[in-house]
């Protein structure tokens, strides 16, 4: 099973009528204050009053926290904590934030999620640049599948058997060289992944991290509009809300030679030099022994 960090909310779809606002097709992106509200707004509608330690009171239509119970909870006026959720209220104090947090019962991910909401501010469009020792390194690992990707989940470095695992990425005219338009725009995406859901639904929840953390990415932004305009099933998925940061654990991979293979993969995030953002490198492995280490051997020496 793979390890992985969600954070679960709904941008803007499926909330109660009183609290919902128009929040467009990609949940605000490019609009911090509208974002964070969305987070808030969905969050508590998550928490029951049992959960938070309230007597139900009156009939409810649905379960969930009223803004005045968790205004109260946390601490604030229900005024102020009206004006977060629409976006009238800017940069929260984080004692707000930490107040927030507490009565909803949010765990580090979310947290952090939130944080990086209240903070975002419009900027330049963060670049990632990839080292000559960085692809040294990926090169060096030759019996080993590995690739790096950008926030917005563009391959931007690999190695020759990352390329020949995921689909022919050497090759520009295989595939697309962005996980997400790959994924969602080129049905050959389905055969290399067979738990397609899985990786559709990470590749969406990263979208999510970023255009939290780069509400000025006019190229992310651009992004998320074409796939939710071109993909029903992304749509789908970006109106759910998870957000994702992938960790390691175990994928299925499909290869016109080696066959159907479980591999087991890590995450390793290189740091940011100053004015650009990280990057995260993907590396996959066979148990030592089983047929999936063979196969990529005999991968490797072709």
């Amino acid at each position: 099973m793979d390890t992985v960090d969600r954070v679960g909310y709904a941008n803007g779809v499926g909330g109660r009528s009183e609290d919902r606002e128009e929040t467009g097709r990609t949940g605000g992106i490019g609009d911090t204050r509208r974002a964070l509200g969305v987070f808030l707004r969905a969050r508590r509608e998550r928490v029951t009053p049992d959960r938070a330690g309230l007597v139900g009171g009156r009939r409810r239509r649905v379960p969930g926290l009223r803004r005045e119970e968790l205004a109260q909870l946390a601490g604030i006026s229900v005024d102020y904590y009206v004006r977060l959720e629409q976006g009238r209220a800017t940069q929260p104090s984080p004692e707000v934030l930490d107040a927030l947090a507490r009565a909803l019962g949010l765990d580090a991910a979310e947290r952090g999620h939130l944080t990086t909401l209240a903070g975002a501010r419009r900027g330049s469009a963060p670049t990632a640049r990839v080292s000559p020792l960085l692809q040294r390194i990926l090169d060096a690992m030759s019996g080993l599948p590995a690739f790096a990707t950008n926030h917005r989940l563009d391959v931007v470095a690999w190695n020759s058997l990352g390329a020949e695992l995921i689909g022919g990425l050497g090759d520009p005219g295989r595939r697309d060289r962005n996980q997400a338009r790959y994924l969602f725009l080129d049905p050959a995406s389905r055969v290399i992944h067979p738990e397609w859901q899985d990786r559709a639904g990470e590749a969406v929840g990263q979208l999510q991290v970023s255009a939290g953390r780069y509400p000025g990415d006019a190229e992310l932004t651009a992004l998320i509009t074409e796939l939710s305009e071109r993909s029903a099933e992304f749509q789908r998925i970006w109106a759910t809300g998870e957000v994702v940061m992938c960790g390691a654990g175990r994928k299925r991979l499909w290869h016109p030679v080696a066959g159907l293979l479980h591999l087991d993969y890590e995450t390793l995030h290189v740091p940011a030099a100053p004015g650009e953002t990280g990057l995260v490198v993907h590396v996959f492995s066979g148990e030592e022994g089983s047929r999936e280490a063979a196969e990529l051997a005999r991968l490797a020496a072709a």
